[in-house]
């Protein structure tokens, strides 16, 4: 398809301005008079040499994590994490390397009275804590620092 130079000018002025194919090609008939393909269009815009811009990706807000009502109970008892620092009131909380299956995230955590869990994030950005004794359940301040040390370590990551 051969275009005028003022033809070829206002695609590419609709192009810059962010226009999709689609668009060009509805632009093109409504405007020019001319009716084209999808593929014909996508062909026009590769001759002259234009390359439409991709969108930019949609931010995702990630949804505040929220403590479970119950959460899954585990036998075991064990001494304060190594290679972490204490947050304010002596939680300490560590993100694990590789996520453990089903988690988008996880790790352990060290409550202020010595007890410790582990959590994770799953992908509808639920928390859970498994703690390391059965029926172990942390006080309401202390999930609220874990919560923010968490938030903090994340945020450390990018994540």
């Amino acid at each position: 398809m051969n275009l005028d130079d003022t033809q070829k000018k206002k695609v590419a002025d609709w192009i810059a301005a962010g226009a999709k194919l689609s668009e060009i090609q509805n632009r093109l008939a409504s405007e020019l008079g001319l009716r084209l393909t999808y593929m014909e269009t996508r062909m026009l815009v590769d001759d002259l040499k234009l390359t439409p811009k991709d969108p930019e990706p949609p931010k995702v807000v990630a949804p505040a994590p929220s403590v479970p009502s119950a959460a899954p109970a585990t036998t075991a008892t064990t001494a304060p994490l190594p290679g972490t620092t204490p947050a304010a009131g002596g939680i300490s909380v560590s993100v694990d390397h590789i996520a453990k299956p089903g988690a988008l995230v996880s790790g352990k955590v060290t409550f202020s009275d010595g007890q410790s869990a582990d959590w994770h994030l799953d992908q509808t950005g639920r928390l859970g804590l498994a703690p390391k004794q059965t029926g172990y359940r942390p006080t309401a301040a202390d999930v609220q620092q874990f919560q923010a040390a968490l938030q903090t370590e994340l945020a450390k990551m990018g994540i």
